[in-house]
């Protein structure tokens, strides 16, 4: 026991096994996705998200451990943001053609959410820079970032929100989707990707080619709209 106990010591000091780790937690969760036949509640980031905790939580591991190797995942959600722009360039006649409720849905789902979040968070008794690490949870985890920072909320909080809020989306937005009987699957990616961002885009993606597009582009421009409009929301409300 004492050896395996030495030669876990060394391993988790190792960045590749955390890379490693988190690729196979949601290859685990992935499996589970596809065995339950798809279905949105058994979510693989979900599952991955619970295994890597038990596993931390198990070994006594520090985040910043974790971090130090999983953060090559980190560093590609930049890039995979940029290449949202791709569905964004191969919809472009499809997007001008629905420009004005585009644009109408995107500045009221952004603005309820920063200020549904933060009513919430003070009615709870937050305050401080707690509060304020609420106002971007509905962004992409790259920019979430970069406007927590900047209207000072705490970064780390800020991106357990988007994940928890990515999630959440991605589970409830095809059954509340169908409840509502939406049917266009421009609206109902749209409306995904500006509430769930990415993880409410790729499940977007597993429901319809346009609905995913339509999610990415959705996604897309709720970044632009939270980076320009939270330091404003900060300014006129604390």
């Amino acid at each position: 026991m004492n050896e395996i106990l030495n030669i876990w010591s060394y391993l988790s000091e190792g960045p590749l096994l955390w890379l490693t780790v988190t690729l196979f937690a949601y290859l685990i969760g992935l499996g589970c996705f596809n065995l339950s036949g798809n279905k949105p509640v058994v979510n693989p980031v979900l599952i991955s998200m619970i295994l890597l905790s038990a596993l931390l939580k198990l070994t006594d591991t520090s985040y910043a451990t974790y971090f130090e190797g999983a953060q090559f995942v980190h560093f590609m959600l930049g890039p995979a943001t940029v290449a949202l722009a791709v569905p964004l360039w191969q919809n472009w006649q499809r997007v001008k053609a629905a420009a004005v409720p585009m644009l109408a849905a995107l500045v009221v789902g952004g603005t309820v959410s920063m200020i549904s979040a933060v009513a919430i968070g003070y009615a709870c008794g937050l305050r401080g820079e707690l509060l304020l690490s609420l106002v971007p949870k509905a962004a992409t985890s790259p920019v979430a970032i970069g406007v927590s920072e900047a209207i000072g909320g705490l970064p780390t909080l800020t991106v357990a929100l988007v994940l928890i809020t990515g999630v959440i989306g991605a589970v409830v937005t095809t059954p509340l989707l169908n409840a509502l009987r939406i049917r266009d699957y421009r609206g109902r990616g749209f409306a995904t990707g500006v509430a769930a961002h990415g993880i409410g885009t790729a499940r977007a993606f597993q429901v319809h080619g346009t609905a995913g597009a339509f999610a990415g582009i959705g996604m897309v421009l709720n970044a632009i709209l939270t980076a320009l409009v939270a330091p404003l929301f900060v300014h006129l409300f604390f």
